[in-house]
């Protein structure tokens, strides 16, 4: 007589069996509910699963952002929108997230965060792990820091023989964005780009350096920037990109793609990598009237053709859902999520919030989901654009 599933030792299954099934599993979440089935099946199987492929971003909400009671999360804990039920995520992070910390990117599951001395660090909020990377202080055309210099804490020195000072505040809104070439747990070699306002340069550095280098020659590739099979493609506003090579001793262009039919007005570009191929998404703002903010009006998106020569018009991406903003650009099919994520989207945040630091008219954080297919745009739970960061989407990396 057969035994009712109800009544079977689910625990006496062999280890190698259970191991064997948990790498079928895709999601995080589903990974941690399995393990927590009992005992046996949690000693079966490693706590920190490296198997899983890149995770549903969630979105950090900013700080300052007020829960249902109306009181401030602590300094030490961060939220964050899970995209898949809308519930909010409370983490303790190892460090104190106040109003000075500014968030400049976000890579396979690491925060880059900047403060207002010459600090920059990247973590995980989920392992709590936290790095430093070489400080402000050591960007190039930094030729002095001084705190006692209150108010124009740095000297730069930039083209011509010019020089400039910079305050803290100032400093920080010079960094546009942070990449990262892979999670430092997974690659302790992992590289670090960095896009500059002003100078439209892109600078580097490797994990243990004291100091960020000059990409050379590709001044004004400052619209994006991503890694893509170990090299770091750089975008400018007219659709043209560079290859670079940050590995050998000599770091510069490896090709310059110049590629026609991009330049079609747009504010700001991305590009994405989606399944072998390369897009560039173009988005359109419009101004706001009420309190001179900008708001997203709609997206364009085209994919570059196999001989590199010309971007082409994408009307449907089936099921792959673009996440862009002041996060590393992302693509990722609908399929893998069906419950959390729609293709043929575009999930947006804020670009940027240096131009929100100082701003208390009003108005809310720009984030939303385009529909490529009829143009509408959801809007997401917004949050005042006088709440101390902006959201960003991270991607939920247990390594």
């Amino acid at each position: 007589m057969s035994t009712p599933v109800d009544f079977l030792d689910w625990s006496s299954i062999l280890p190698e069996l259970i191991w064997k099934i948990s790498t079928h599993i895709r999601i995080h979440s589903d990974y941690i509910r399995f393990r927590a089935v009992c005992v046996a099946w949690r000693s079966s199987t490693p706590a920190t699963p490296t198997h899983l492929p890149c995770q549903l971003p969630w979105l950090v909400l900013p700080r300052g952002t007020q829960h249902h009671h109306h009181h401030r999360f602590p300094d030490y804990h961060l939220s964050f929108l899970n995209l898949v039920n809308y519930k909010r995520h409370i983490l303790r992070l190892p460090v104190a997230f106040h109003r000075h910390r500014r968030c400049r990117g976000s890579s396979h599951g690491w925060l880059v965060i900047l403060e207002d001395s010459p600090s920059v660090f990247v973590f995980n909020p989920l392992t709590g792990t936290k790095l430093n990377l070489p400080p402000l202080s050591s960007f190039p055309h930094v030729s002095r820091f001084d705190y006692a210099q209150i108010g124009r804490e740095y000297l730069l020195l930039l083209d011509d023989n010019l020089s400039v000072t910079f305050n803290l505040k100032q400093m920080r809104e010079f960094v546009k964005k942070i990449v990262l070439s892979d999670s430092p747990s997974r690659d302790p070699d992992f590289t670090a780009v960095s896009i500059l306002y002003g100078t439209g340069e892109l600078v580097f550095c490797k994990a243990g350096q004291t100091q960020w280098t000059v990409i050379p020659g590709i001044r004004n590739f400052s619209e994006d920037v991503i890694f893509l099979n170990g090299l770091v493609y750089a975008l400018n506003k007219n659709g043209s990109i560079a290859i670079c090579d940050v590995d050998g001793d000599s770091p510069g262009v490896l090709r310059l793609v110049d590629a026609t039919g991009a330049n079609e007005g747009g504010d700001t570009h991305y590009l994405v990598a989606a399944r072998g191929e390369l897009l560039l998404v173009t988005r359109y703002f419009d101004l706001g009237n009420e309190y001179d903010t900008f708001e997203t009006r709609k997206f364009r998106v085209c994919r570059l053709d196999s001989g590199g020569n010309k971007w082409e018009r994408v009307m449907d991406l089936g099921d792959i859902a673009l996440f862009v903003g002041g996060s590393s650009s992302l693509a990722l099919s609908s399929t893998d999520f069906p419950a959390g994520c729609k293709g043929n989207r575009i999930y947006f945040t804020d670009d940027d919030d240096c131009v929100y630091e100082d701003h208390t008219g009003g108005g809310d954080h720009d984030l939303g989901i385009f529909s490529l297919e009829d143009g509408s745009i959801e809007r997401l739970p917004c949050y005042a654009r006088d709440s101390i960061s902006r959201p960003v989407w991270i991607t939920p990396n247990p390594c």
